[in-house]
């Protein structure tokens, strides 16, 4: 398993650095202004799509099931053709309808600025397709304990659009924001081939192909993968949906909010990537194997040690970049058309969204047991528990403090989403994993007094008094 942590460290890494680079030409090159907007929007609905299938419901719910199947082939084909037919319909569909699409998605916007984006949004959409089949592969290969492939093919995408971006620096923002459009479209045809060549290098191509041929039932199995699926898409997308409705809610407030959540989420993403999602990568496999060899205890000691070293890097990532917010922004953002005041509007979302790294973290790591234990059900319960109160947060918080509002209205229902899965793996696996509790509030406290001390800078700065 450490193995395969810093496999997907080290590949997460690399894509984080090179998303980096993207992230600091499209500011500089765009700014956070309307057509940045205009791009995040569109992206938004794929993307959030793609983190839902490669980091989440895919995985957790086809995992356990192809542990469990009895006809492995010919079950693998069965969903892998199922979905790819349900995603390309659903494509078909935000392309036809893809104004009424941007209208639900980007409600504030102007009459004007939603019909220029939709065209981008259905463009976008297509990046789907590539992406579920690169999450179909993706699942085979960790259930073979390979993941050089999956860690390292995500740098693709940036690699596209860094490229879309030079192609494209000396054109108009529109043309802009059409080149990186069609260059997510390659950069998932190109993650697509890398994961075809190995899966061929591996069998798995060979796998599906005796599934296509086999005539076996697998009613069974592909009953269970669905009861476990559907729930694992709403259970496994907390932090994404919370995401998504900060999109919908900036696009009420000033041009340029939607980009500050935007550029802010993505520093987020690092640590919550390069430590919470890689652990839960390396670690889902081999609790699934474990539960399915009834060997709980070596389930709860995987999770036990991941917990805590969860808890002393996310701990620091967060106390770090929330003290550091301004210069980090600063140092990555502010050239060209992003400018100074762009820099103290973003890093306060910055500061604000860091306050949920540890709960999410820790929430995905929880999650794992219930995923393992096909306890989809409760988890998408716990979810739509947080999201209400992050919808009721966002709603308080937007007016007092913006965009930065509903990032603190996010974190804060982190901590609702951790609370509540950590009370259901106490109720399941009837152990506790934080024995250490003065620990484990100590650094909750100092993270409440990070928080504390940004909120008081913001209100120096608002009236004028820094």
């Amino acid at each position: 398993m450490i193995k395969a942590f810093f496999t997907n460290s080290t590949g997460i890494l690399t894509s984080r650095i090179l998303g980096f680079i993207r992230d600091i030409m499209t500011a500089s090159f765009l700014g956070a202004n309307i057509y940045s907007d205009i791009f995040f929007v569109a992206f938004k609905l794929p993307n959030l799509f793609r983190r839902v299938f490669a980091e989440g419901a895919f995985s957790q719910a086809f995992i356990p099931s192809l542990t469990f199947a009895k006809n492995r082939s010919r079950f693998s084909f069965e969903i892998f053709f199922w979905l790819l037919a349900i995603i390309f319909a659903l494509s078909i569909f935000v392309n036809i309808f893809s104004y009424f699409v941007t209208y639900i998605m980007a409600f504030g916007f102007d009459e004007e600025t939603k019909l220029i984006a939709s065209p981008l949004v259905a463009i976008n959409f297509y990046y789907l397709n590539f992406i579920f089949a690169v999450s179909f592969l993706t699942g085979m290969l960790h259930y073979k304990n390979h993941f050089a492939t999956s860690a390292f093919s995500t740098g693709l995408l940036n690699i596209a659009l860094i490229v879309a971006l030079l192609l494209s620096e000396n054109l108009e923002k529109l043309d802009m924001v059409y080149y990186l459009s069609y260059a997510v479209l390659i950069g998932g045809l190109l993650q697509l081939l890398v994961h075809l060549y190995t899966s061929k290098k591996l069998g798995i191509c060979k796998i599906l192909i005796a599934g296509y041929k086999s005539k076996k039932d697998s009613s069974e199995d592909t009953n269970r993968f669905k009861k476990a699926f559907f729930p694992a898409i709403f259970a496994s997308s907390a932090s994404h949906l919370s995401a998504f409705l900060d999109t919908f809610l900036a696009s009420f407030l000033i041009a340029g909010s939607i980009s500050y959540l935007y550029y802010a989420n993505r520093i987020l993403q690092l640590p919550l990537a390069l430590f919470a999602i890689a652990v839960a990568m390396a670690l889902f496999p081999s609790i699934s194997k474990a539960i399915h060899k009834n060997d709980k205890q070596r389930a709860i000691e995987l999770l036990k040690k991941s917990s805590w070293i969860l808890l002393y890097l996310l701990s620091f990532s967060t106390i770090a970049a929330t003290l550091l917010s301004k210069e980090i922004i600063w140092f990555l953002f502010e050239r060209g058309e992003f400018t100074a005041q762009d820099t103290e509007t973003t890093a306060f979302v910055l500061a604000m969204y860091m306050i949920g790294l540890l709960p999410f973290g820790l929430a995905k790591i929880f999650s794992l047991w219930h995923f393992a234990n096909h306890n989809q059900k409760e988890v998408a319960k716990i979810t739509a528990i947080s999201l209400i109160v992050n919808i009721i947060l966002s709603l308080a918080l937007i007016v007092p403090l913006t965009s930065a509002g509903l990032a603190l209205a996010s974190s804060i229902s982190g901590f609702v989403l951790f609370y509540l899965n950590y009370k259901l793996y106490k109720k399941d696996a009837k152990e506790e994993i934080f024995l250490n509790k003065k620990m484990f509030l100590f650094v909750l406290c100092i993270i409440a007094f990070t928080a504390a001390i940004e909120l008081f800078k913001y209100y120096l700065y608002y009236f004028n008094i820094i």
